[in-house]
């Protein structure tokens, strides 16, 4: 039985023969997946700047105020951004990326593995709810342990000039010293859920669609079914998880969840600015100024990237366990 998932583009590949002679503490499902993650999150890093872009556009930066539009859309802010700060710019925030999923991918496969193992030691017992449950826990936890490469990857992507001039060690510390442990798991609520929401909509429906293609003779267990099936569930993953991702974006892009000091207009009247204070509030404010489909925002990239990133990381990661 095949199986596989998608969290923030991290696939999970689960064949009953593929671990065949994998004892419990064997090393492969954790490499492998950390490094087919991280070459999958170089080869489609510039879709997911624009996603980033898109939806910080109509949120609140750190002053309260709106940021402006200034991209249609995800080929509008491809070009826009190549030409006026350079192909360079689509790639910030990418070390922090790749680092990231060097420790999600490789924590949240090797998690995903030895808990299967725990709970079925024969594979051929394996049931679909029992790989779900180990596939979203390890997901839930991996995204919550890796979350400050994500805060930091998104404010790159922003475009938040103070990280830019800084090293890894640099920024994360930065960060720190100015917010607080709090900032660098900025939006882990939101993170965490995504995670959970992508693996647990995506999983059945890669299923459903293989084997659907398969008993009908549409397609046989190839690579063009593979493809096929993980475009589809990707769209599947894209429509249930891309509120939270708006909403953990939004989080993760502004610098504290405290209200910043008060402004006095002319009359006297005191101006606070409106900063989301919570996941909810967040959500709660970009539907009630900007509209229920403002959650939406970066759709089509999120969309176009899951589908790219899952086979990038699958051709990987089969090629990886030739050595083997």
């Amino acid at each position: 039985m095949l199986l596989k998932d998608s969290s923030d583009g991290v696939g999970i590949i689960c064949v009953s023969s593929l671990y065949r002679g994998m004892g419990p503490s064997d090393w492969r499902p954790f490499i492998y997946g950390g490094v087919s993650a991280c070459i999958a999150e170089f080869g489609t890093f510039p879709i997911d700047t624009t996603k980033t872009r898109l939806q910080i556009q109509g949120g609140r930066n750190n002053g309260g105020e709106v940021v402006h539009h200034r991209y249609r859309g995800m080929f509008h802010a491809l070009l826009k951004i190549s030409s006026e700060e350079g192909i360079r710019a689509l790639y910030f925030g990418i070390a922090p990326a790749v680092l990231r999923q060097a420790t999600y991918g490789t924590i949240k496969f090797g998690m995903y593995y030895s808990l299967k193992q725990a709970l079925v030691p024969n594979p051929g017992e394996e049931r679909l709810g029992i790989n779900v449950f180990c596939a979203v826990t390890a997901g839930v936890v991996a995204s919550a342990m890796a979350n400050p490469t994500d805060v930091l990857k998104v404010r790159l992507q922003s475009g938040h000039k103070e990280f830019k001039e800084k090293t890894l060690l640099q920024a994360f510390v930065s960060i720190y010293n100015q917010e607080g442990v709090q900032g660098l798991w900025r939006g882990v609520f939101p993170t965490a859920q995504r995670a959970g929401v992508i693996v647990g909509v995506e999983l059945p429906i890669y299923d459903l669609c293989k084997h659907y293609f398969i008993k009908m003779s549409i397609l046989p267990d190839n690579a063009s079914n593979h493809f096929l099936s993980s475009f589809i569930s990707s769209l599947g993953g894209a429509i249930a998880s891309t509120p939270l991702d708006v909403v953990r974006t939004r989080l993760m892009n502004q610098s504290r969840l405290k209200t910043t000091p008060a402004q006095v207009n002319g009359s006297g009247t005191v101006l606070t600015p409106r900063i989301y204070t919570s996941a909810l509030d967040c959500m709660l404010q970009t539907v009630k100024s900007e509209g229920p489909l403002a959650l939406y925002k970066g759709f089509i990239p999120t969309w176009l990237r899951l589908g790219p990133w899952n086979i990038i990381f699958f051709v990987t990661f089969e090629q990886l366990k030739k050595f083997y």
